[in-house]
């Protein structure tokens, strides 16, 4: 009997502490993303989960803040900052590219800040 209870312990015991490591993996970030409206929200959050380690991504629409449950290990907040700039909406760590930003919809343009 002894020796059953032993077994059961010693193989339920690394389970529970590979679930605590993978959930130690994930963390929440948030920062600010330019846009106005919902057309906006679908593809700021598309572009967040395109990137790998991203388990949850919402975007606030008042407040141009988005909230990103991650994986650092699998991308750093560069990378996600960098692939919804991509998409077309400025972030505090990455512009951008104008030409993308041309091609959004005139209700999706947003005031850049200049360059000087």
């Amino acid at each position: 009997m002894m020796k059953k209870l032993i077994l059961v312990l010693m193989l339920t015991l690394p389970m529970g502490v590979m679930a605590q490591e993978k959930q130690k993996k994930n963390t929440k970030i948030s920062f600010e993303v330019n846009g106005n409206c919902e057309m906006c929200k679908k593809r700021i959050e598309k572009a967040a989960f395109s990137v790998k380690g991203v388990k949850m991504a919402t975007w606030d629409i008042p407040s141009n803040i988005i909230s990103v449950l991650h994986d650092p290990n699998k991308a750093s907040t560069e990378t996600l900052q960098k692939a919804i700039a991509n998409a077309g909406h400025d972030t505090p760590m990455a512009k951008a590219p104008d030409a993308v930003y041309d091609k959004l919809p005139m209700c999706c343009l947003y005031n850049r800040e200049k360059k000087d």
